[in-house]
């Protein structure tokens, strides 16, 4: 593969979206870019696989009931049989009665797009997607104390120069390894109830892994706050002039004294205070989330007092030093600015502010009542689905809701209780397999587009091969659904034609794009939103001079600690908590079908403590089932000393009998509506006989490669 027969993109898997070369046959290899300077993981470089895996969907399909098997049809009649089944569905039960569910892994262009057609082609008020399981909570907390949610806002290269980075439930050695490399020389200390391959390093780095009680990070951060203000840490000076909120803030964390801390949290009062110490002599110090604070029924709060803590220290907006979110899915970041979340529309503007929907219906040429007002969230869309009142059909593009919603069990009831499902899919992974119409879209190097990734940063994603004959992308499956409904206004197919409307809708929103264009990106301009105007050089760090309030200061709002939605009993007498491994990604849906990842990790496994394993009856190896009130997962025992005896943990990347969101509990945080996915009371027992993990793991061949006449149940 020389030089000039290769296309510059990047990876499709996560917000790191490390720099890629793909070649004409679909080889890959790595391109030197600012977030993976020259390295992929595992998974990037084995990306290329699922260009030609044999069981690729290439052809529109169909079924006749649930029972039945998959028949091929032609676009055509696809299409118009999707259309005239919801215009009628619309007609009976209104709008509303369908759904539509996008992904954080779709480009810009996508979810914009899509975003537009379910309020303008279909009229309905039922549209979310699945960065709702993902960076809602450190969403909503960045919106209300900054004013501006945009992961990092601050390039991921400075990074590079840390003295300090504190990792609050991110295991970025295994989600996202090209960014250790940004982490070399600062000393890390890692927050998680596991002894992960992160916490390793921070261990090797002179630092610290702190292992609280799964559901107490919040306990941690108050502790760690109370000892930076009792300790004389506190930047007085910074939380005087740049910020509002203190004296509430300090009226909760004076009563959570490190000691008190530690007795609820299970953190040792002389690692909080060592750590502050630490963040408060730095001069180059960062504190960075993910998931495992977030993913709680009160995971705004958790990083809430986060934020407070790296206010208090005087860290956002300063040179060299900074508070960031890490985004989790390729487009976590532009996934969740251009409309497809139930209560945005473009630039990331919310749906019921009167001037946002003006702005948005003169882009799009319709009348602003005509707009419809926010919908259910993701877990409350998915449960409403095939009840009274709620949507009668659903569309799904990007998305593997079987497996990445919480309690499985309730989601597959209500996928079934459905008039309609039509799924857009690039391989038939455990939804698609329940769907009435599946429809063969392009992948990532088959299709031109933008992504934002981490950082901030918009990214060309580039055409480096002819998707299969048959497939088209998502942009012309949702155009040809528009035409076919006779929708009002335009739904181009033209991946640049929908973004420039995008830069238009964005224009003045938090997330600007109007000064991004095709040709900036093409010149090789690293450009950072927001972006207001044609010259513009983009906005890489923010906050350096004020916040995005009104105000110019970042709100310290008081949080305080409450028990998870689930507690232990004698009856589930242990905490679950789900997470990633290194060689899969999001439901597996993807890299589960790669042969060289699939041998790595085939099956799903629950790490144990041994003691905790012994008491159950369970050794390592053995098979078990992993029970909560919702229901099981079936998991071969991984027996690790390392691990609270208190706390067993599953990785999410597989479905059936060993999905993990069997057991997970659907509560929801009440402002991001996140699920509580770190938390759940469960049991062990000996493996039934009749189960087996591997179970709808995706891996198997339930389709021939065109799908026709199989069964998909």
């Amino acid at each position: 593969m020389g030089p000039d027969d290769r296309t510059a993109t990047h990876c499709p898997y996560c917000a790191l979206q490390c720099g890629q070369w793909v070649g004409p046959s679909g080889e890959v290899d790595a391109r030197d870019f600012p977030t993976n300077a020259g390295g992929m993981c595992q998974k990037g470089w084995t990306s290329g696989a699922l260009l030609t895996h044999p069981q690729r969907l290439t052809s529109p399909l169909v079924r006749t009931s649930r029972t039945a098997g998959f028949a091929e049809t032609g676009w055509d009649d696809a299409l118009t049989g999707v259309a005239a089944r919801l215009a009628a569905l619309r007609a009976e039960h209104g709008p509303d009665s369908v759904a539509v569910f996008g992904a954080g892994g779709l480009t810009n262009e996508k979810a914009y797009l899509l975003g537009k057609f379910a309020r303008v082609a279909l009229g309905t008020s039922q549209i979310d997607y699945n960065g709702r399981f993902c960076m809602s909570s450190a969403a909503a907390a960045g919106n209300r104390a900054f004013g501006v949610d945009r992961g990092l806002p601050f390039p991921v290269t400075d990074l590079d120069d840390a003295e300090l980075v504190v990792l609050a439930g991110a295991n970025v050695a295994e989600t996202m390894p090209p960014l250790m490399s940004h982490l070399t020389g600062a000393r890390l200390v890692v927050v998680d109830p596991r002894r992960t391959p992160t916490a390793e390093r921070a261990l090797a780095s002179g630092g610290l892994h702190l292992a609280p009680r799964p559901g107490t990070d919040l306990v941690l951060a108050l502790g760690m706050l109370h000892a930076a203000v009792v300790d004389g840490h506190l930047d007085l000076s910074y939380v005087d002039d740049r910020t509002t909120g203190f004296d509430d803030v300090w009226a909760i964390a004076s009563q959570w004294w490190p000691e008190r801390a530690e007795r609820v949290c299970g953190v040792a009062a002389t690692d909080m205070r060592t750590v502050v110490r630490w963040l408060a002599e730095s001069t180059r110090r960062y504190v960075l989330t993910a998931r495992g604070a977030e993913q709680h029924a009160h995971g705004v709060d958790t990083v809430a007092a986060w934020i407070n803590l790296s206010l208090a220290l005087g860290l956002p907006g300063r040179s060299g030093s900074g508070f960031g979110t890490i985004t989790g899915q390729g487009n976590g970041q532009g996934g969740r600015e251009h409309g497809q979340k139930s209560d945005q529309l473009p630039g990331y503007r919310h749906i019921t502010d009167p001037a946002a929907r003006a702005h948005v219906a003169r882009v799009w040429g319709v009348p602003e009542p005509s707009i419809p007002g926010p919908g259910r969230s993701a877990v409350e869309l998915l449960d409403s689905l095939g009840r009274p009142g709620g949507p009668k059909a659903l569309l799904v593009f990007g998305s593997n809701v079987l497996v990445s919603a919480p309690d499985a069990r309730a989601v597959a009831e209500r996928l079934d209780a459905l008039d309609l499902l039509v799924v857009a899919d690039v391989l038939p992974g455990e939804t698609a397999l329940r769907a009435d119409v599946l429809l063969p879209v392009a992948q990532w190097a088959e299709e031109e587009g933008t992504m934002t990734n981490l950082e901030g940063r918009v990214l060309r994603r580039r055409r480096a091969l002819a998707p299969p004959p048959g497939v088209r992308t998502d942009l012309e499956v949702i155009a040809g659904l528009a035409a076919a409904l006779d929708a009002p206004g335009e739904f181009p197919a033209d991946p640049r034609t929908v973004f420039d409307e995008l830069r238009r809708a964005s224009a003045g929103g938090i997330a600007d794009y109007a000064g991004v264009s095709y040709a900036r990106l093409d010149a090789g301009e690293a450009v950072h939103w927001p972006v207001p105007t044609d010259d513009h050089p983009g906005t890489p760090r923010l906050f350096t001079e004020r916040f995005g309030h009104p105000d110019g200061r970042a709100r310290m709002l008081p949080v305080d600690h409450v028990e998870p939605d689930e507690g232990t009993s004698g009856g589930f007498p242990l905490t679950v908590t789900t997470g990633r491994v290194l060689v899969h990604y999001q439901s597996g849906a993807q890299t589960r079908r790669v042969a060289e990842l699939a041998e790595v990790a085939p099956e799903v496994f629950v790490e144990v403590h041994p003691d905790t394993a012994a008491r159950h009856g369970l050794a390592d190896g053995d098979l078990a089932d992993v029970v909560s009130r919702r229901g099981t997962t079936t998991a071969r025992v991984r027996c690790v000393a390392s691990l609270r005896p208190d706390t067993v943990f599953l990785p999410f990347h597989f479905g059936g009998a060993g999905a993990a969101n069997n057991v997970t509990n659907p509560a929801l945080d009440p402002v991001s509506r996140m699920p509580e996915f770190k938390v759940a009371a469960v049991r062990l027992e000996p493996a039934s006989t009749d189960r087996d993990p591997s179970d709808g793991s995706g891996t198997a061949a339930e389709l021939s490669p065109t799908g026709a006449g199989r069964s998909a149940r």
